[in-house]
C-alpha cells in the first residue's frame, strides 16, 4: 500500500512549496509563460473605441511605469489627443540616443484595428520583459515610439454612429466635397433606424441592371449585356441615403473628406489629382505633429504604419514616375517583405503603385524617400483568412451563416424612399468585411506585432571587430579599426546616402598627446596601402554611405605619439560605441 501511495505521489502534480525556486517556467505559444498570470489583463477579442484604447494602454503604462511613457504630441481636427507611447529602459540610456521604431496606425476612420495591434504590440513586450530573452534585450537595446491612432475622430465616429463599413475614412474637418459652397450636408442616411448603412435596391421589372442570385436571395447578380438585351427586374441604388441638399445626387458631400495618408510631402497631389491632400503637404495638424516628431527623433530607423484591409505587405513607390529604389535598400525590404509573407499566411508583399494603385503624399513613402527610413504598410483584414482552402472557400455569405450564425446580414426589407418610393434595404453591416471577426482578431493582432518586432531588431547594431596598434618607427603609429555593423538595415539607408538625408555617420579617433597626421576608408582588406585618404580634418572621418547591412568598415589612421588613445563611431540609427587603445 506504501508503495501504492508513492507511486501515485510521483504521478500527481507536485504543490508549489515543492516547486524549484530557480525552475524555467513552461512557455506557451505566445511566449507568456502559461503558469504565470498576466500582468495587465486584457481581452484581445473585441475592438474598443478612442477612449478605450487610451485607457488600455494607460493601464500598461501604470503597470510598468519605468519602460513605458507617454506624451501628448498634438490633437486631432475635434480636439482629440495624439498621443505617443514610449517604450525604453533608462537603465540602458535615454531614447534618443538609441535606434527607436516608430509604429502608428487607424490613419483612416474606419480601418480601426491596427489600434489594437498597437495596444497587443506594447503589451506583449512589457509582458514579456524580464522573463523572455529576445523581449528583454529589444527592450534594453532599442526604443518603441507608438501612436495607437492617427484619425481619432474617424474613429470614434466610426463606432458610435451610423456608419457603412467604408465610411467615416477620413478626418472631420467640414469639407465642400461636392464643391456647391455648402459642408457635410449630404451624407449617408439610416433610412430604417437600425444603426447600418446598408445598401439600397428597387424591383423594377424589366428594366433592372441586378437580378436575384438563384441559389440565394440575399445576393444580387448584375445581369450582363448582350445582343440579346436582357434585363433584370432590379435596380441598385447604391448606399443608404436622400438628396438632402437637393442636387440630385445621394451621399455625396459627407462628413470631412480630407486623407491623411496623402498628404506628405512625397510625390505630393493636388486635390484635382490625389484626393483627399489638401491644400498644401502637413496642412492637417495631424500630419503636422506626427512630422515634427520624427523630424526631432532623427534615431528613428524603423517604420510601420497599419491600415485595413486586403492582407499586404505595402512598400514604396507610390508612384511609378518615383522609379526605382536603391538596390541595396531593395534587399533589405525584400528580405524583410518575404519574412513577412511566411509570418503573415494570405498576405502578399506588394509595391504599392505597381501592385495596388498609385498613392501620392503617402506617409510610408514619406518616411523612406523623404527621410531614409525602412517603411512598410499593412493593410491588416484579408477574406483569406475565413477560408484558408480557397479552392473549397464559398462566399461570405456562408462564412456568416455558419460562423455567424446570420449575425452579420441586414436581411432585405421594405423602406419607403421620399425620391424612390418603395425600395428594399439589405446588406452586411458597418463591421463585416473590413474588420475581422472577434475569434480571429487576436492571431491577427500578435502576428503582426511579432511582424514589427521582427523589423525592429534589424535595426542596425553597431560594435568594434577589432582596433589594433602598429608602430611604425620613430614615434609613428597605423591604427587600424574594423567596425562593424550586426544587423540587416544599414547605418545609413542607400535613400539617406544618395539625397544626403540627415547626418552622415562619423568615425573618430581622439587622444590627449596624439596628433593624426592622415586617415582613411580601407577599400580592400587584402592591401592596406590601398586608402581614401581625407582630405581634411583626418582624425574626424565622415561617410554618407555608413556601415551596410551586415557589412563592415575599415579604417587606418597614421597617428604621432604616445598614451591613451579612443576610437569610436557616432551616427543617427545606432547607438555610439568607443574603445580605448594606448600606444606605448
Amino acid at each position: 500500500m506504501q508503495a501504492l501511495l508513492c507511486a501515485l505521489a510521483l504521478l500527481l502534480p507536485q504543490g508549489e512549496s515543492q516547486a524549484t525556486p530557480d525552475a524555467p517556467l513552461q512557455t506557451g505559444p505566445d511566449g507568456l509563460a502559461l503558469h504565470r498570470p498576466k500582468k495587465v489583463d486584457i481581452a484581445f477579442n473585441r475592438l474598443y473605441d478612442d477612449v478605450e484604447i487610451y485607457a488600455l494602454l494607460d493601464k500598461i503604462l501604470a503597470a510598468y511605469p519605468k519602460l513605458v511613457s507617454m506624451q501628448v504630441i498634438g490633437q486631432s481636427i475635434e480636439g482629440r489627443e495624439l498621443r505617443v507611447y514610449t517604450i525604453n529602459n533608462p537603465d540602458t540610456g535615454i531614447d534618443t540616443e538609441k535606434p527607436a521604431m516608430w509604429i502608428d496606425a487607424n490613419v483612416h476612420g474606419n480601418e480601426i484595428q491596427g489600434g489594437e495591434v498597437a495596444v497587443y504590440l506594447v503589451w506583449y513586450l512589457m509582458e514579456n520583459y524580464g522573463t523572455t530573452e529576445r523581449v528583454t534585450s529589444l527592450v534594453d537595446e532599442f526604443v518603441f515610439y507608438v501612436l495607437p491612432m492617427v484619425n481619432p475622430d474617424g474613429r470614434h465616429h466610426w463606432i458610435h454612429e451610423v456608419h457603412s463599413p467604408h465610411s467615416s475614412r477620413t478626418g472631420y474637418k467640414p469639407t465642400d466635397n461636392d464643391r456647391d459652397g455648402a459642408f457635410d450636408e449630404d451624407p449617408a442616411d439610416d433610412l430604417d433606424g437600425d444603426g447600418n448603412i446598408t445598401m439600397m435596391r428597387k424591383y423594377a421589372p424589366g428594366e433592372g441592371t441586378h437580378r436575384i442570385n438563384q441559389d440565394d436571395p440575399r445576393i444580387m447578380e448584375r445581369v450582363p449585356r448582350d445582343d440579346r438585351h436582357l434585363r433584370g427586374d432590379w435596380l441598385m441604388l447604391g448606399w443608404e441615403g436622400v438628396d438632402n441638399d437637393g442636387d440630385g445626387s445621394i451621399n455625396e458631400d459627407g462628413f470631412g473628406g480630407y486623407d491623411m495618408n496623402r498628404a506628405w510631402p512625397a510625390l505630393w497631389r493636388p486635390e484635382f489629382i490625389q484626393y483627399g491632400a489638401g491644400p498644401y503637404p502637413l496642412f492637417w495638424p495631424e500630419t503636422r505633429c506626427i512630422a515634427d516628431f520624427l523630424h526631432e527623433h532623427s534615431n528613428v530607423a524603423a517604420v510601420q504604419s497599419f491600415h485595413n484591409s486586403g492582407g499586404m505587405i505595402l512598400r514604396g513607390p507610390g508612384g511609378e514616375i518615383f522609379g526605382k529604389y536603391p538596390r541595396k535598400d531593395l534587399q533589405v525590404f525584400d528580405e524583410l517583405g518575404r519574412d513577412g509573407e511566411l509570418m503573415l499566411p494570405f498576405y502578399d508583399y506588394m509595391i504599392i503603385w505597381k501592385d495596388l494603385y498609385s498613392v501620392f503624399g503617402g506617409f510610408v513613402t514619406w518616411t523612406y524617400e523623404g527621410l531614409g527610413i525602412i517603411s512598410f504598410t499593412n493593410e491588416l483584414m484579408t477574406s483569406a483568412r475565413l477560408f484558408p482552402d480557397k479552392e473549397k472557400a464559398p462566399d461570405s455569405h456562408w462564412f456568416d451563416d455558419n460562423l455567424h450564425l446570420g449575425a452579420g446580414f441586414v436581411d432585405w426589407h421594405p423602406v419607403n424612399h421620399p425620391f424612390y418610393g418603395e425600395i428594399e434595404l439589405g446588406g452586411f453591416r458597418k463591421d463585416v468585411g473590413r474588420v475581422p471577426p472577434s475569434f480571429l482578431i487576436e492571431e491577427m493582432l500578435h502576428r503582426n506585432a511579432l511582424f514589427c518586432i521582427k523589423h525592429a531588431a534589424a535595426m542596425p547594431r553597431v560594435e568594434i571587430k577589432s582596433a589594433l596598434v602598429t608602430p611604425l618607427g620613430g614615434d609613428l603609429a597605423a591604427v587600424d579599426v574594423i567596425f562593424e555593423n550586426l544587423s540587416l538595415i544599414p547605418t545609413r539607408t542607400a535613400r539617406a546616402a544618395q539625397e544626403g538625408i540627415g547626418a552622415a555617420d562619423c568615425f573618430t579617433l581622439e587622444g590627449p598627446d596624439i596628433v593624426v597626421l592622415a586617415g582613411g576608408f580601407r577599400r580592400d582588406r587584402w592591401r592596406p596601402e590601398r586608402i581614401d585618404l581625407a582630405e581634411h580634418e583626418p582624425a574626424r572621418l565622415l561617410s554618407e554611405d555608413g556601415i551596410g547591412s551586415r557589412s563592415q568598415v575599415r579604417l587606418r589612421w597614421i597617428v604621432r605619439g604616445s598614451g591613451p588613445l579612443t576610437v569610436g563611431w557616432s551616427g543617427q540609427k545606432a547607438r555610439d560605441v568607443q574603445q580605448a587603445l594606448a600606444i606605448p
